[in-house]
């Protein structure tokens, strides 16, 4: 059973990875008439982190079924170069959302959190091997 579902969610890892890189491009350009309020003054950034460390392990995951070296690394780096492109895009596209350095660090923040995710993981695969 559990074999099955891990090679279902193999099947699906490039096409849920362009659904939600489509999703993110989405929500980053248009005007969504705001998020839900967390409570805190930087909700903002806190869904840039979260939304990017998702999307860091989406690509990883895309990756290591290819059997790319230093994939932690290449998902990291896409995440990043990505976030900035987007930022550009908000400043150069639309009149409602602007290029901010907060954003681009809580994107980088993210990425970090989703290599570090990514590290443990393995760390724990490593240890219960042992």
């Amino acid at each position: 059973m559990l074999t099955k579902i891990l090679l279902a969610l193999k099947k699906w890892a490039l096409p849920l990875l362009v659904l939600y890189a489509f999703a993110l491009t989405a929500g980053s350009l248009v005007n969504t008439g705001g998020m839900p309020d967390l409570g805190s003054s930087f909700d903002d950034k806190i869904y840039h982190a979260v939304a990017y460390s998702i999307f860091t392990i989406l690509i990883y995951n895309v990756l290591k079924l290819k059997n790319f070296e230093s994939r932690i690394f290449i998902a990291v780096v896409a995440v990043l170069v990505y976030g900035i492109i987007i930022e550009v895009l908000q400043y150069l596209l639309t009149t409602y959302r602007t290029l901010d350095g907060y954003d681009i660090l809580a994107n980088s923040i993210g990425a970090i959190l989703g290599m570090l995710l990514l590290w443990m993981r393995k760390e724990v695969k490593l240890k219960k091997n042992a």
